[in-house]
């Protein structure tokens, strides 16, 4: 195992950049989840650290060592791609063992490794079969076996559950989380979907156009983001993000106001950016009326889609209640929960 250091990363495509002067400090063990929308260099970073991309400034260090320059086979490494890559022509244990055979390794060494990988990942069963012969969720543990073979200081992960179907995608999240348990390896991982950062990391890189948003543990991100940014991407339903001003110790827009912590950090009259999570929203008799847009249960909750002046806003509400589209509702933010952002740098207010 090792830590990943990357120092001031820098990456452009001819004449456009990608990335300006990424910075990120993974420990050793640690596992980490670069998250972000498409285009935001996230995958690029990766195969940065991989060695499939050439670096065009800045450093990127796996324990002492800088490998800027070293080839991919030389980091010690092991990456699981997206679309599994596995040689169709090769059983479940072929596929595990080839890149052992490749480096030369004894077959006894070979054959205890896939077996310790296999008993790991439940394929003991699965050895003799070809990756035609597997559903999906059963060849992407297939390529985690094969990683898990070569024992590398470093996981490197892109977007291996893109392909599956979302019920297999919250078991192989749990696999996944519970491999790294068991084997400590330093981790670094790649997704677009927030919620597989938020239930998988330790710590969550929150990236967007080529620059780091925020850095830090899920639930750091989810009651504190740094930015509107991080606030609007972490959390699923999003949090609902009101524009207005602050006016005396309530949030003013349009024709409602809407309360603020004790201590409202902004000036009166200062124009900022109201954010409230849809589940910190309840239905309250002194609550600024909403008309309902759509209604959307779940089953454990009911998502609400109203309209607060002109407004879309989501509530979430764990009752049963009996809702019907285009009826007034009152709603009312927990003031506890409150998030206020500046309107024109959009950092976050103390």
């Amino acid at each position: 195992m090792a830590s990943v250091t990357i120092q001031d990363i820098k990456k452009a495509f001819g004449s456009v950049p990608i990335l300006h002067g990424v910075s990120i400090d993974i420990q050793d063990g640690e596992f980490v989840i670069l998250v972000g929308p498409s285009g935001c260099g996230k995958s690029t970073l990766l195969r940065m650290v991989a060695g499939l991309e050439n670096i065009t400034g800045g450093e990127i260090r796996i324990g002492p060592r800088v490998v800027n320059n070293v080839p991919p086979k030389e980091r010690d490494i092991a990456m699981v791609f997206q679309n599994y890559a596995l040689y169709p022509h090769m059983t479940v244990a072929d596929n595990m063992a080839f890149s052992l055979r490749l480096k030369g390794t004894a077959k006894e060494e070979i054959a205890t490794k896939v077996k310790r990988a296999a008993e790991i990942l439940n394929l003991t069963p699965l050895l003799a079969r070809y990756p035609r012969q597997l559903s999906g969720g059963q060849r992407q543990r297939v390529a985690m076996g094969r990683a898990i073979v070569r024992d590398p200081q470093v996981f490197l992960f892109d977007e291996p559950l893109s392909n599956l179907d979302a019920k297999l995608r919250v078991s192989m999240r749990a696999e996944i989380k519970a491999l790294h348990q068991r084997l400590k390896t330093t981790t670094v991982y790649v997704t677009h979907d927030q919620i597989e950062a938020m239930t998988m990391a330790d710590k969550i890189v929150v990236m967007h156009d080529g620059v780091i948003e925020q850095v830090g543990a899920p639930l750091e991100l989810y009651d504190r983001p740094a930015n509107l940014f991080v606030a609007g991407f972490i959390g699923s339903p999003a949090m609902n993000l009101l524009d207005g001003y602050i006016e005396g110790t309530d949030f003013a827009f349009g024709d409602h106001k809407l309360p603020l912590g004790p201590k409202p950090s902004a000036l009166p009259g200062r124009p900022v950016i109201y954010g409230i999570r849809p589940e910190h929203i309840q239905i309250a008799q002194d609550g600024a009326p909403a008309e309902i847009i759509v209604i959307e249960p779940t089953g454990a909750e009911t998502q609400v889609v109203a309209k607060l002046g002109s407004t879309q806003i989501t509530c979430v509400f764990r009752e049963r209640l009996q809702l019907r589209p285009g009826e007034i509702i009152h709603v009312k933010p927990d003031p506890a929960h409150v998030h206020l952002f500046d309107k024109i740098t959009e950092r976050r207010l103390a």
